[in-house]
């Protein structure tokens, strides 16, 4: 019985040790097999929210251990990103940021509740948000040059839409106006796709828009878009160009990123940053992502923190400039 009993034991162990040293190779070095949170500032069915659960997913296969989303929205995305900020830096909590929560927001409230170049550890950009300025069909304007000159030869008679004082799209039109010498008129929304509504409507002139909210309309010729925001063009309106060919100076870029709370480890960020990295390239990933505007744009964690600091010195810029008062 001993014989049999000793036998069997070391069997269930060989049998047993395959599956242990996979798991102890799945875990990235630094981080325990407990679960990670990555958690959205926005609520559920906002991009933020499909982009860090396609991650997500990703990563609980790399890593064989559990990785769930957690929805913490309100403050334009100041709660969830201040609750990642007080987090334990072990890596087990990240953000699916935005331009808006670690550049933008810091100047648009009297008192932020992080600091985002301080408080915060940055670990991949992950995809360029596309926004669009999008006209009325029958607007006389088919190029920006053409719509400066009409909005000089009209001043103050075009209004722009966008979703909401503060944002991405709001200061996109704020800059148009400062390097164009234009006066067009902000009307702010409550989201996009109702400042698109009203675009269809009549009731504004121009949207800045992001893309996957006003491509079936121009794709349809109910609206016709002049140019995009950020300094390239994008791939899938390659005819399109941006802004800033007719007015150097111009780019606005809006973005998604992978955050964590300030002090991880340097060895974490290595490997979280190449996990996530490969998730965000994989086709399907990349494929989705693409199918509702977002351009796939992963890289290290350095071109990161060097996008996060222009886009946080051209908003606090901006947001003076305009005479924004902080809330």
């Amino acid at each position: 019985m001993k014989t049999w009993q000793h036998w069997t034991s070391r069997l269930l162990l060989a049998l047993a040790l395959p599956g242990l040293a996979a798991a102890a190779a799945a875990a990235p070095e630094g981080l325990s097999q407990r679960t990670m949170t990555i958690v959205v500032p926005y609520p559920p069915g906002a991009t933020t929210d499909l982009t860090a659960r396609l991650v997500a997913e990703k990563l609980q296969n790399r890593f064989g251990q559990p990785v769930i989303v957690e929805n913490r929205p309100g403050a334009s995305g100041n709660i969830g990103a201040d609750y990642v900020a007080r987090s334990a830096p072990d890596g087990h909590t990240l953000l699916m940021a935005t331009d808006a929560t670690h550049a933008g927001n810091y100047h648009l409230f009297k008192n932020p509740p992080l600091h985002p170049l301080r408080d915060a550890t940055p670990i991949t950009l992950a995809a360029r948000n596309v926004i669009v300025l999008v006209a009325r069909a029958d607007l006389p304007a088919n190029d920006i040059p053409g719509l400066v000159e009409y909005a000089k030869r009209n001043p103050g008679k075009l209004s722009f839409g966008s979703s909401g004082i503060g944002s991405p799209h709001h200061l996109s039109g704020e800059l148009f106006n400062q390097i164009a010498g234009t006066d067009l008129l902000h009307v702010p929304y409550k989201g996009g796709a109702a400042a698109v509504t009203d675009l269809l409507g009549g009731n504004v002139a121009l949207v800045f828009s992001s893309v996957a909210e006003s491509l079936p309309y121009i794709q349809e010729g109910r609206l016709k878009v002049l140019g995009v925001t950020q300094a390239g063009r994008y791939p899938n309106l390659p005819d399109v160009p941006a802004i800033g060919e007719a007015l150097p100076g111009f780019d606005v870029s809006s973005w998604l990123a992978f955050f964590g709370p300030a002090g991880i480890p340097d060895e974490v960020v290595a490997k979280l940053n190449q996990a996530i990295v490969d998730a965000l390239r994989s086709p399907d990933v990349a494929s989705r992502l693409d199918s509702v505007g977002l351009l796939v744009e992963a890289g290290s964690a350095e071109d990161l923190a060097t996008q996060q600091r222009t886009a946080f010195d051209l908003r606090g810029k901006l947001v003076k400039a305009i005479g924004l008062t902080p809330e």
